[in-house]
């Protein structure tokens, strides 16, 4: 199944995807950045894959950004939009347009600590079990249905920075597995707040 990977940063989920694409039934069509360094378009170009940036500064708003964001991805005829850290938020038009075809990964288990700084948050509040979520995405922040889940511990040593690393690792896992399910059309994003996995309601 073809699909575009939009990302901002250092990629390693990209990487995850990128080593496991054969086995998981996915042709990755293109990488989509907002951000010129981000070194997972170095990731991308090393596996032959092809790579646009998108520099949001050349837009007079966000509005105008997805706009050329949609004509990019309708270029490459895809079936579906894989979000690997891209720390954009994405319009209404562009979600509605592409309803219940984007998956997102979020360093956190959703509904709790969506947005920024996750690892920390869940540190001060004291919390005992972290982790990450893959999720439909829909017009509410991090707030479309939940498809599955990875924990880890949070240890009296841990802080923000050695958090992440062990999440990080549990989401190289989880996420070519789930979107093995997509490709594999298994899951169905049914509306705002309901999916299913081989028709179960998740």
């Amino acid at each position: 199944m073809k699909a575009v990977i939009l990302i901002s940063g250092n990629g390693s989920n990209l990487q995850s995807i990128i080593d496991n694409a054969s086995k998981i039934d996915l042709q990755i069509c293109c990488v989509i950045s907002n951000k010129a360094d981000a070194f997972g378009l170095k990731r991308a170009e090393k596996a032959n894959i092809d790579c646009i940036f998108i520099d949001p500064l050349l837009f007079d708003s966000n509005l105008a950004f997805d706009k050329e964001l949609i004509s990019v991805i309708d270029q490459h005829k895809v079936e579906f939009i894989i979000l690997a850290g891209f720390m954009r938020i994405l319009s209404p038009d562009v979600i509605s347009k592409y309803f219940g075809k984007i998956l997102n990964i979020h360093p956190s288990l959703l509904p709790k600590f969506p947005g920024l700084n996750t690892h920390q948050k869940a540190i001060e509040s004291s919390e005992k079990i972290h982790g990450a979520s893959v999720h439909f995405v829909t017009v509410k922040l991090d707030g479309g249905p939940v498809i599955a889940k990875e924990t880890v511990s949070i240890d009296p040593t841990d802080d923000a920075t050695t958090l992440a690393k062990k999440v990080l690792q549990k989401e190289h896992t989880l996420y070519p597995k789930v979107i093995q399910w997509y490709t594999q059309k298994r899951l169905k994003l049914i509306d705002e707040s309901t999916a299913t996995l081989d028709g179960r309601v998740l």
